[in-house]
């Protein structure tokens, strides 16, 4: 028992050293922004400039709007594909598997030859357009996990029973689903969220080509002309991360659940 202990410490202490010691190594170049002293001087810096404001606004306020148009899209076709046609489930994850297939520089020139201003539907001849045309690629992107992850947590609860249950009390689709089937399953939301929100703050190919402010293309141009501000930059999004994941682990404990299928 001793040797096990042991070996699974081992492996632990080589596994958290494998993450730790380079962000460990970033933080302190990070602080060298001034020569022979520590100093948070880069951090001063990135925060000061108000393109990274700008960028990182830009690419929270689209992030945002992808997750709610992912939520509008994902969990009702999940309800649905789950309750009444299952037979189409195989379907329904090829589809969503697309994304990881296709690479992103495809997408966007698909998308740029469909939508340019010479198109029927020209997106890409406006600001506004070309922001929503960029909102549909990172809904697009994020569908792997966002469907997923929903359909993981409609797995877990006995939708068929919960939908009975709400039509006896007279409830119609939209309200069963934003009602008792979308509470029932927030975490598994709140996770494929934050796997949405995730892509959006580092996608840079899709954001590049179609010309908008976004925060990945940021990240590319002060890493290819500044030292220590991308390490600086580097340490400001490891944190963001590990937030947000905490407020989900934080909203697990209160979500509420019901019975778990067998099927």
């Amino acid at each position: 028992m001793k040797a096990d202990k042991f070996w699974s410490w081992l492996v632990f202490g080589l596994g958290a050293a494998y993450f730790l010691v380079p962000l460990i190594a970033t933080f302190e170049f990070s602080l060298k922004m001034r020569r022979g002293y520590y100093s948070f001087d880069a951090y001063a810096s990135v925060f000061a400039d108000p393109d990274f404001q700008a960028t990182f606004l830009y690419s929270s306020l689209v992030g945002l709007l992808a997750i709610v148009v992912g939520v509008l899209v994902v969990v009702p076709a999940v309800y649905f594909v789950r309750l009444r046609l299952p037979h189409l489930r195989p379907l329904m994850e090829f589809i969503t598997l697309l994304p990881l297939i296709i690479p992103a520089i495809v997408l966007v020139y698909g998308y740029i030859r469909l939508y340019n201003s010479s198109s029927v539907i020209p997106f890409t001849g406006s600001a506004l357009g070309t922001d929503i045309l960029l909102t549909c690629a990172y809904v697009t992107l994020a569908l792997p996990y966002m469907y997923r992850a929903v359909d993981t947590g409609m797995r877990a609860i006995d939708i068929k029973t919960l939908t009975e249950a709400a039509q006896i009390m007279g409830a119609d689709t939209p309200r069963i689903i934003a009602t008792v089937i979308l509470p029932n399953i927030l975490v598994a939301v709140l996770s494929g969220a934050f796997l949405t929100f995730a892509i959006v703050i580092g996608e840079f190919t899709i954001t590049s080509l179609l010309n908008r402010p976004g925060f990945g293309p940021y990240l590319q141009i002060v890493g290819a002309n500044r030292a220590y501000e991308p390490s600086a930059l580097a340490i400001l999004s490891f944190i963001i991360t590990w937030g947000a994941m905490g407020m989900i682990q934080l909203l697990a404990r209160f979500a509420p659940r019901t019975s778990a299928r067998t099927d």
